[in-house]
């Protein structure tokens, strides 16, 4: 049995480890990192960009005090974040934390920068109210002051990404550029805003027309996206030419034109068909069906009431099968409207023929001519194959001797915005895949690895039946009262035993 002065001097052994511990950790910033997807962990490409700078960077954070738990714990991961920059960079990135509430003054300096705050839900004891609170940065490059703006980090977000696209932006030279094709009938630039903007982090784009007096040295890779009007042989020819100088090439295509207006769907050819089939990539003309697919909003009327009603819509496929690839790394859910199925034919043992993306369990292809029915439930379909595939990736010799990369997408509108008052917002993983495509085949920086680092969902793949799902749901309920309760009983039979060991020493 330990003595008082045993016990003292243990007390004071543990305090002075612990004032030791403190003391080194506040001089050399460390941590473990147990996360599935290492999202507290500085990726290569992080590490790359701190290393190359030629200036320093001040990040500027603005953050409100007095935030709710699960919103302090995004300040706290930003500074820790903030700390590992400022360590790795060898002191080059240094930052501040200002609190924009504390005054007006503040409050219209921020706003000017492009910095908004966020309205959120506060639960104080019985009460429920609003609470305006900040959490933006500016990151700020060189003498000059170049700045660049984070409008609002959010719980969950990739901040390395943020971060490190931020500076990267600002302190980028000789950025390479992409080449998107025009000349027929390809959605425009300005169309794409969201992909357009990630894709300026680290690329100049600007729009290309195949031709000889072109200089396709300039261009690390071209994009084809949603073309109408058919290609002419000597185009297809310098789209090999292209390949053939170990270049890479993106494109997105509708095989099959939609008009929800009409309730119709038309197949087109654009001869880019015929010059995929030749490499092995055959897009079929169809469209994908899908029991787990995306809702359509369609208006019934109720007597004189007129309302609007989701109903599930089958050409919506919703995506969250994905085959391991740089293309598909992180991603969790795309929705591929109006996609057609390709397959894939090894016809050059030199080049390797990944799919991307294929469809759930119970899919289907309808060939067109087709009328939508959007009253149709989802009993009504033949969902009669599986894993059809709908995004592919092509790497090796595909056109000549030297090798490129060939990116196909069987459908266009997954990331296309639109112009005008036609323009929609798209979710971030359909940009992430398109944007994934063009730095696979363009950059080696590796900051696509950091684009879905902010991982919030981890969804089971494999797709469960009713019954187990209800089992899952039962033993999650279950399964902690059961330990409880085994904990209690198994402490009752120590205690009793102990009690018996103690009574019987009493009496002996």
């Amino acid at each position: 049995m330990l003595t008082k002065s045993a016990v003292q001097l243990r007390i004071l052994l543990i305090v002075a480890i612990a004032v030791l511990l403190n003391i080194l950790f506040s001089k050399f910033f460390m941590r473990l990192d147990f996360t599935g997807d290492k999202r507290y962990t500085l990726s290569r490409a992080t590490k790359n960009i701190l290393r190359d700078l030629q200036e320093p960077v001040t990040v500027t954070a603005y953050f409100s005090n007095d935030l709710p738990p699960q919103i302090e714990k995004v300040r706290s991961d930003f500074q820790d974040l903030l700390v590992e920059y400022a360590n790795r960079s060898g002191g080059k990135v240094v930052y501040e934390f200002v609190n924009p509430n504390e005054n007006q003054e503040k409050e219209m300096e921020v706003a000017q920068q492009g910095i908004q705050p966020q309205v959120i839900t506060v639960r104080e004891s019985d009460q429920v109210k609003q609470q305006r609170v900040y959490l933006g940065a500016k990151v700020s490059y060189g003498e000059a002051g170049s700045s660049d703006i984070i409008p609002v980090i959010q719980p969950g977000a990739a901040m390395e990404y943020a971060l490190s696209t931020a500076i990267k932006k600002l302190s980028a030279t000789n950025k390479p550029y992409l080449g998107f094709v025009t000349g027929h009938g390809e959605t425009s630039i300005r169309a794409i805003q969201q992909a357009a903007q990630q894709l300026n982090v680290l690329y100049n784009i600007e729009p290309v027309i195949l031709a000889d007096t072109t200089q396709y040295d300039k261009y690390k890779a071209l994009v084809i996206v949603a073309p109408t009007d058919s290609f002419a042989q000597a185009e297809l020819v310098q789209l090999d030419r292209f390949l053939s100088s170990g270049k890479g090439l993106l494109i997105a295509l509708n095989r099959v034109v939609v008009d929800l207006q009409q309730a119709a769907a038309n197949p087109v050819s654009t001869a880019l068909e015929g010059w995929l089939a030749k490499n092995g990539v055959l897009v079929n003309e169809d469209l994908v069906i899908d029991e787990k697919c995306g809702n359509i909003t369609v208006q019934q009327q109720q007597g004189f009431f007129m309302f609007n009603q989701q109903i599930p819509f089958p050409y919506l496929p919703r995506i969250d099968r994905f085959t391991e690839h740089p293309i598909t790394r992180g991603i969790e859910m795309v929705m591929l409207p109006f996609a057609s199925s390709i397959n894939l034919e090894s016809k050059n043992p030199a080049v390797t023929y990944t799919p991307l993306v294929v469809s759930s369990g119970r899919s289907g292809a309808e060939k067109p001519p087709i009328t939508f029915d959007v009253q149709k439930n989802l009993a009504g379909y033949e969902f009669y194959t599986k894993n059809l595939i709908m995004a592919a990736a092509l790497e090796g010799e595909i056109s000549g001797s030297t090798p490129s990369k060939l990116v196909v997408f069987s459908d266009a509108d997954f990331f296309i915005n639109g112009e005008g008052e036609r323009g929609q917002q798209q979710q971030p993983d359909n940009i992430n895949l398109f944007a994934n495509g063009i730095d696979w085949l363009a950059d080696d920086t590796g900051l696509n690895e950091l684009r879905t680092k902010g991982v919030t969902s981890r969804p089971i793949k494999r797709e469960l039946s009713k019954g187990e799902v209800q089992a899952v749901k039962t033993i999650s309920f279950l399964l902690p009262l059961v330990l409880v309760i085994l904990y209690g009983i198994i402490r009752s039979r120590r205690r009793k035993s102990q009690k018996r060991i103690w009574e019987i020493e009493r009496y002996s």
